[in-house]
């Protein structure tokens, strides 16, 4: 199995087209990427119209693994890149297709990544985008921007294809970020105690927990930097604690 194949999967969050399953493992096959996920599909991915469309890779469809939500299906990934179209609040700094196609080659040889791909009509959530470090958008005429689901893969997945097939030499760096389910737990547990303490408004706590997000998940922490965080995390909780019996 190719670096790619092996480093970078897709994952697709509830697809409602059989067609577009089918239409995405042949772009993969296409540009050499083996592995599929689902996140509550609309659609069959083993159904007549997803085959119809996969061709010769009908194989890719038989791997495919489905999960009940994303946080699953980026559980073992260190890095995720979600698509988006849209602009604004919380989708800002983002990147073309070869620019996330280069920070994933970037850590290759130590991390496994994930391209993200929301619903064909609405496109990630927000609450979908949290669970990923970069944000892509494929630069298009306003006239009509918004790209067919399998498409926008096609995008993404050659400009990642050019940068796996380039010299290995130089493109690696030194650390392996944490895995998104450590990271996902680490990030929970900073929500928790910065309510506890009174940091964050009970009323709209995600407003600072995004902006959290945003300055330590794209940092790349490792497991070893997370726990160090966790263990924060632990003494403020213990401290305030202290505070209130004393």
């Amino acid at each position: 199995m190719s670096l790619a194949c092996d480093r970078l999967c897709v994952v697709l969050v509830e697809p409602k087209s059989g067609g577009n399953i089918g239409s995405v493992a042949r772009v993969m096959k296409n540009f050499g990427f083996g592995e599929l996920r689902l996140v509550q599909p609309r659609a069959s991915h083993l159904g007549a119209e997803a085959r119809n469309m996969a061709v010769s890779a009908f194989d890719l469809l038989e791997r495919v693994k489905v999960y009940e939500n994303l946080a699953l299906a980026l559980s073992d990934r260190n890095l995720a890149l979600g698509t988006t179209r849209r602009f604004g609040k919380y989708r800002e700094e983002l990147l073309s297709p070869a620019e996330a196609a280069k920070t994933a080659v970037g850590l290759a040889k130590t991390a496994k990544a994930a391209l993200v791909f929301g619903p064909e009509d609405t496109g990630l959530k927000t609450e979908d985008l949290d669970l990923c470090q970069y944000c892509v958008t494929i630069p298009t005429h306003p006239d009509l921007p918004s790209m067919n689901l399998a498409q926008a893969v096609a995008v993404c997945l050659y400009e990642a294809s050019l940068k796996f097939s380039a010299p290995v030499e130089g493109r690696t760096r030194g650390k392996r970020p944490a895995l998104g389910k450590n990271l996902e737990a680490m990030f929970s547990q900073m929500r928790q105690v910065l309510l506890e303490v009174g940091f964050l408004n009970p009323q709209n706590p995600e407003h600072l927990v995004r902006a959290f997000r945003r300055m330590l998940a794209r940092q790349g922490l490792t497991e070893h930097e997370v726990q160090i965080l966790r263990g924060l995390w632990d003494k403020i909780s213990w401290v305030h604690r202290r505070k209130g019996v004393s």
